[in-house]
């Protein structure tokens, strides 16, 4: 399966776009931003559980990537609340659920082999924010492959880059960006290519963003 498979090409998905697909866990449903891939994919998804939903237990040979976005994840009897960022390193073993039911963003198969560590970081927790220049920042994770944050920014505040030389990727979780003529709303799903330019203006107050940055390859990947 191929969506939106060309990194050399910028996608955006607004929140009214979102075509829900039945996954074959009864259940769970997912918004296919970009795969690579069936079952086992290079894929980015926003991933709905219902409540009382379990998957069996499983294994990530690529690794994944999870913020929690809404409702409540859990792993085995480990339970992650909205505003909770989990990395599952390559070969890791998890069993997921929720019983509350809960919104995701995930990310599967697209971590480097030398992580090895899982990492657990609650973004609601005031301490893991640092103030820069009017807005603020939760770093997430980074390497020499990507750099992984949330950010709050204020009205009227800028997001702008120079040439982007590993691409970038946005979620907006709350609030607006403007990109010209442009209004890119809540839930939004933005991927710009490497070797371009970012350039936003945060509409309102408090607007907060999932942003990767320097993962995307600058060739086109095709399925394996």
């Amino acid at each position: 399966m191929l969506i939106n498979h060309d990194f050399s090409r910028r996608v955006t998905i607004a929140l009214d776009e979102y075509h829900w697909v039945r996954s074959p866990q009864g259940g769970v449903d997912r918004v296919m931003l970009d795969r690579i891939g069936g079952e086992q994919a290079r894929a980015t998804s926003i991933v709905r559980y219902l409540p009382q939903t379990s998957f069996p237990q499983h294994i990530h040979p690529a690794g994944e990537e999870i913020l929690v976005l809404e409702g409540e994840f859990s792993e085995g009897e480990q339970n992650y609340p909205a505003g909770w960022y989990l990395r599952n390193p390559p070969g890791s073993l998890h069993q997921p659920n929720s019983t509350p039911g809960t919104l995701l963003f995930v990310k599967l198969g697209q971590m480097s082999d030398d992580e090895k560590r899982p990492l657990r970081i609650n973004t609601r927790d005031t301490a893991n924010w640092i103030e820069e220049k009017g807005s603020s920042v939760c770093q997430l994770f980074e390497n020499d492959h990507e750099s992984v944050c949330l950010m709050r920014l204020a009205s009227g505040a800028l997001l702008v880059t120079p040439l982007l030389l590993g691409g970038a990727e946005i979620l907006i979780m709350q609030g607006c960006l403007i990109e010209g003529n442009s209004i890119h709303g809540e839930g939004s799903w933005i991927r710009i290519p490497a070797g371009q330019q970012m350039a936003f203006i945060a509409e309102k107050e408090h607007t907060l963003l999932y942003l990767k940055k320097g993962h995307l390859p600058l060739r086109q990947e095709s399925q394996p």
